[in-house]
């Protein structure tokens, strides 16, 4: 299988908080598309210092973590962040790359919005089984 990429919206999940309490407008909610590498090799969402400039995301923590050529990285973790893609959603913590970084979407937020990787069409598809709503089990 190679590589799959999705287009994925990316918005700043303070933002919304504050929008749902009517402290701000919707359209001052901090929201970008990006597109993201689907990498079922890693856990999390990443996104790149310059999506984070972008989105206003606030560090909540540092954090060592092993990247896929086997090398340590400490990196901070952002968010809160709202990750939409088709119908669904997740909110989610983002690791943060340096620089300019190609994002990546990681299994805990496609588990958490119920998506699969399609391998006959290299794409991200919303789950067959479950196309109105995402499923999910506590």
């Amino acid at each position: 299988m190679g590589t799959v990429h999705a287009e994925i919206e990316l918005i700043n999940g303070a933002d919304m908080a504050k929008a749902r309490c009517f402290e701000i407008g919707e359209e001052e909610i901090r929201r970008i598309k990006v597109t993201v590498l689907v990498d079922t090799g890693s856990y999390e969402l990443c996104i790149n210092e310059n999506i984070q400039s972008y989105l206003n995301l606030p560090l909540i923590e540092k954090r060592t973590v092993q990247l896929a050529d086997g090398r340590w990285l400490r990196c901070g973790v952002v968010g809160p962040i709202e990750v939409r893609f088709a119908n669904r959603s997740a909110i989610c913590g983002a690791y943060l790359l340096p620089g300019d970084c190609e994002p990546l979407l990681g299994v805990v937020p496609m588990e958490s919005m119920d998506v699969l990787v399609d391998p006959g069409r290299q794409e991200l598809i919303v789950n067959p089984d479950y196309p109105d709503f995402a499923y999910g089990r506590i």
